[in-house]
């Protein structure tokens, strides 16, 4: 019997901005990426006035240190939002660390977007799925871009990876990926466990939420936009996960989060990702604290 693969969302699927890049010098943005909609936050790097996202160290966190709790449980109530300094002390070695976080992953990355067209038409997304290179959730001719341009994939459970993407990655890509997305795995049932303890939730519950999930990876690029007051890298959402885990491979303020009506940059720190509470979890949140 034939085992036809898991279509997990669609998309249409549409020349990228990556493409159109490389195939004239952009002077102005093209009509389908403007998002005159949307309000555009312009945020100046150096305002002094941007809130901080709050910062958990994750060794003061293992090491029991009550302060820290405290400060999770803060970050999870009142942002939803916060960066983890990791500094090489979980289960990720120096080796790893160096590996994913810093110069030689943004150059693995790079290399992967900057395949010849030939073989990334290898992992581009077909008709009717949102995996692989291309925009998500693309329904209609007439809708407009995202100026962002990522690579989508199901990575875990591993029934659900297409044949066509994780197995043909490149080497040494694809096995460094792999250790990767176990670390992260590893980290996000740790981090639960841990946000069960600050908000005096029960363990099981939490970890109930993800054990059996499903993990997907997105990797997003921005190309340089000549009139970027015009357009958002990615308009603004939620995430429907439990967790969204963030790793920004360059110390540019691009992420920017709504926080009490008003944007606020974000700035990523060396050695630190950045988590994201998604609805699953937000909504788990939200009727655990109506029932005490």
């Amino acid at each position: 019997m034939e085992t036809k693969a898991t279509v997990i969302g669609s998309s249409l699927v549409e020349p990228s901005i990556l493409e159109l890049a490389n195939n004239q010098p952009l002077i102005t943005v093209p009509p389908r990426y403007v998002r005159a909609e949307i309000d555009h936050p312009l945020i100046r790097n150096d305002d002094s006035s941007t809130r901080q996202l709050p910062v958990i160290d994750m060794h003061r966190l293992l090491s029991g240190d009550d302060s820290e709790l405290e400060k999770l449980e803060h970050a999870c109530k009142d942002w939803g939002f916060f960066q983890l300094v990791l500094i090489c002390i979980y289960a990720v070695d120096e080796s790893w660390s160096e590996q994913f976080i810093g110069e030689e992953s943004e150059r693995r990355i790079q290399d992967f977007f900057n395949l010849p067209i030939d073989e990334k038409k290898k992992f581009w997304q077909q008709p009717g799925d949102i995996e692989g290179f291309g925009q998500l959730f693309i329904t209609s001719e007439e809708q407009n871009f995202d100026w962002g341009y990522g690579f989508t994939m199901f990575t875990l459970p591993t029934h659900l990876r297409k044949p066509h993407l994780f197995p043909k990655l490149p080497l040494p890509f694809r096995d460094d990926l792999e250790v990767y997305l176990t670390e992260l795995k590893n980290l996000t049932l740790k981090i639960l466990d841990l946000m069960a303890k600050a908000l005096r939730m029960d363990p099981n519950d939490m970890i109930e939420l993800s054990e059996n999930g499903m993990q997907s990876l997105r990797m997003n690029y921005y190309p340089p936009c000549p009139q970027p007051e015009q357009v958002p890298g990615f308009k603004p959402h939620s995430d429907g996960s439990v967790l969204t885990i963030l790793l920004q491979i360059n110390e540019m303020d691009d992420l920017q989060i709504k926080k009490d009506g008003k944007w606020v940059a974000v700035k990523p720190l060396p050695d630190a990702f950045i988590f994201n509470i998604g609805d699953v979890l937000e909504v788990t949140l939200v009727i655990f604290y109506s029932l005490l």
